[in-house]
């Protein structure tokens, strides 16, 4: 887990179970629910509450998820209001299987590729803010 003030970033490796579609494509719905808990974090972080995810303004998927790829996932907090919390996500492929290679060989890419980003708003009650 990285630590900075605002910011939470989420390491994942996409497995066969994520898989759904031929070539071992990885559904977008995937990154929205992998966005989904580092808006819950940034909220505990916040908020001390894990509040409710409102609303998606903008999703761009931009590159193909297989499974084995490891994802890295950033999200930070755009704008606080008295209960709504704006909100920037971004994932990245970081590592990649090389099955042209062995079955078990993958690579550290030299140059992370962006798959998916997004912009949303999440709502913390003011009676469950404790912070």
């Amino acid at each position: 887990m990285f630590e900075h003030p605002g910011r939470v970033l989420i390491r994942l490796r996409m497995s066969q179970a994520d898989a759904h579609y031929g070539g071992n494509l990885v559904d977008g719905a995937r990154m929205l629910a992998i966005f989904g808990d580092v808006a819950t974090e940034l909220l505990v972080r916040h908020d001390g509450d894990e509040g409710l995810f409102r609303a998606y303004d903008m999703v761009e998927f931009l590159a193909p998820v297989r499974a084995g790829d490891y994802i890295e996932a950033t999200g930070e907090i755009t704008k606080a209001g008295g209960t709504s919390r704006t909100m920037r996500f971004e994932a990245r492929k970081v590592i990649a299987p090389r099955t042209d290679l062995s079955d078990s060989a993958a690579e550290v890419l030299a140059e992370p590729v962006l798959v998916c980003r997004a912009t949303g708003t999440c709502v913390v009650p003011k009676g469950r803010q404790r912070r």
